[in-house]
């Protein structure tokens, strides 16, 4: 899974590094931010290849008002099909997919399992996540423990955060991790907030139809760990 952390939204994919073709809030407005999407999006792609069995996911949903009716997925796959794959086509174009209503960190986690269930008719063996490298401690630990996935099967790949963004990057993602260890579902207060300013569209999110194994971690809102039956378990 790719997590998307912007709407693309120029006419032309061959300006894919550059930040104005992306719609970008004001803490990602640095110099080599849009470089480090296409970074992500290529780690992505570059996985999946080594693996036939593998499914992947960009993962996002229209987060952006600005950008219009857009997703980050799309956005991800877009330009992953304007970079002809990055000399992947035939082996990942058509195992590379998208979902499209994650609004948040745990969201993209969460949704992807689920959405990988509604597209395969089961629940990952073993799940890679591809992101920033400073939010390894959010993925890793905080959200697949959420998700109480076995961590002997939960993979993590970060790539680093632009020179010019890190100092700020790390501040933030102290407080935001601090956020979830006491939310650790993202379903009150502050997290709760900034999620629905996410959803400036007003989507209806279908899960968890399509995977209803699960339905009772989606309805899940506690500060302890949610203990009921999970496939993986």
């Amino acid at each position: 899974m790719v997590a998307g952390h912007s709407v693309y939204t120029s006419n032309s994919c061959g300006k894919v590094d550059k930040e104005d073709s992306w719609v970008l809030e004001s803490y990602q407005k640095h110099p080599g931010q849009a470089a480090t999407f296409v970074t992500h999006i290529k780690e992505g792609v570059e996985t999946v290849a080594k693996d036939d069995a593998a499914l992947l996911l960009f993962s996002g949903g229209e987060t952006r008002k600005d950008a219009g009716p857009r997703s980050e997925a799309q956005s991800y796959w877009a330009v992953a099909e304007s970079k002809g794959w990055f000399g992947n086509k035939e082996t990942v174009r058509w195992r590379a997919l998208t979902e499209e209503h994650a609004r948040d960190s745990f969201e993209n986690l969460l949704f992807s399992v689920c959405r990988f269930r509604e597209l395969t008719g089961t629940y990952p063996t073993n799940i890679t996540v591809v992101s920033y490298d400073f939010k390894e401690d959010r993925f890793a630990g905080l959200h697949r423990s959420a998700l109480r996935f076995p961590e002997s099967r939960f993979f993590y790949w970060g790539t680093p955060a632009s020179s010019t963004a890190r100092e700020a990057a790390l501040k933030g993602e102290a407080l935001v991790r601090q956020q979830f260890q006491e939310d650790p579902y993202g379903c009150r207060g502050s997290l709760h907030r900034k999620k629905l300013g996410r959803d400036p569209f007003h989507r209806s999110i279908p899960y968890p139809n399509g995977c209803p194994e699960i339905e009772g971690l989606f309805r899940y809102c506690g500060t302890a760990l949610y203990s009921g039956s999970l496939p993986w378990i």
